[in-house]
């Protein structure tokens, strides 16, 4: 049935089978090559299906936490989509800034019927997140580095490593990751690292860890950062999201190559903030069934290298768009990038993130 369009109290709303939904939605995403999949992934054929809807982007992801916050203190909240990592839709969730979503009531079956809750299965790490999908941080490096004599580096351990492998690094100006990947290369086995990490004395040694190299780290926010300090050589190694070395190396074809060792798995999707009035809630929720059906997510893949959070999308994973080749390989998850995985341990962070980030914050200033 068309929508038809009224302006009521200075709001423009529209009428779908006798409910009033919001013609404007702010979705909150990460920016760069991402967020650009998703618009051409979900939001171009949604809003070619709803010509009135208005879609407003606001870049503000990676500080989601903190401004859901404020925004519910004002009791104003004008956000009515998020993309955060799982980590942060569990803390949301914890404080009652998300809502809980019921998966085969607002998400939408698979092809086949199966239930979306079977679909999504184990990615359903919060009652409030909706999986979009499962990505990885890693290091980029350049090819071409003179000082290092024809070598290129293949453990981790390299990233602290400033005389075989000298130059700048780019680290992520936040505990997560660095935290972990200090441990390991100080010789804490994998699956004792967040046991480690949980004592002031494990903490201690991580930070001295990443001492070693604090003078020659370029700290990044966002994550478009570390693939322009690689363009421009003002870095020689860097960690980011894969997708955005994805778009570096073969997009860009800039002389940068992938460290997949110790890349660390994680999971992104949606929260809806709670408290949303019903028209908004009502646009959300018809636009949040679309967008991760099982064909929108599997046509993420053919614009940048993350894999679908349902099963049902991975066969459907094929070529890039605009590239033409085949992206499985180019996935964190593909056999020859996973032999050796870091997994994120969701809840722990959901439970030291503050505490841990006061002290990240106190060490980067000394």
């Amino acid at each position: 049935m068309k929508l038809k369009t009224v302006i009521l109290a200075g709001t423009a709303l529209a009428f779908a089978g006798g409910a009033a939904v919001a013609e404007d939605m702010t979705l909150v995403s990460w920016g760069g090559a991402y967020q650009a999949s998703q618009k051409a992934a979900y939001a171009d054929p949604y809003v070619a299906d709803h010509p009135d809807i208005n879609v407003i982007w606001d870049e503000s992801s990676a500080e989601a936490v903190a401004k859901l916050r404020a925004m519910n203190e004002a009791g104003n909240v004008t956000w009515d989509l998020v993309d955060v990592v799982a980590s942060d839709a569990i803390r949301l969730c914890d404080e009652g800034l998300a809502m809980e979503i019921d998966p085969d009531t607002d998400l939408a079956a698979a092809p086949d019927g199966t239930s979306a809750a079977d679909d999504f299965g184990d990615l359903l790490v919060s009652e409030c997140f909706i999986p979009q999908i499962v990505y990885s941080t890693t290091f980029g490096y350049r090819s071409d580095v003179a000082d290092w004599g024809g070598k290129e580096p293949d453990d981790i351990c390299d990233v602290f490593d400033l005389e075989a492998f000298p130059g700048k690094r780019a680290l992520e100006k936040r505990p997560i990751n660095n935290m972990e990947w200090a441990l390991l290369c100080d010789g804490v086995a994998k699956d004792d690292v967040y046991e480690v990490l949980e004592t002031e004395e494990g903490q201690d040694r991580a930070f001295k860890k990443l001492d070693t190299i604090k003078d020659s780290v370029v700290w990044w926010s966002a994550g478009a950062e570390t693939p322009q300090l690689l363009a421009d050589s003002e870095v020689v190694i860097g960690s980011t999201y894969n997708g955005r070395l994805f778009a570096l190396i073969e997009e860009q074809k800039q002389p940068v190559k992938m460290l997949w060792d110790a890349q660390v798995f994680d999971l992104d999707g949606w929260i809806i903030p709670a408290g949303l009035p019903e028209d908004r809630l009502a646009r959300v929720k018809d636009f949040l069934k679309f967008a991760t059906d099982t064909q929108r997510l599997a046509d993420q893949a053919k614009y940048i290298s993350y894999g679908p959070a349902r099963k049902s999308s991975a066969p459907l994973v094929g070529k890039h768009a605009d590239l033409g080749i085949d992206m499985a390989p180019h996935m964190p998850t593909d056999p020859n990038n996973a032999k050796n995985t870091f997994l994120y341990n969701y809840e722990w962070w959901a439970d030291y993130r503050d505490d841990i980030d006061a002290k990240f914050q106190a060490w980067l200033s000394q």
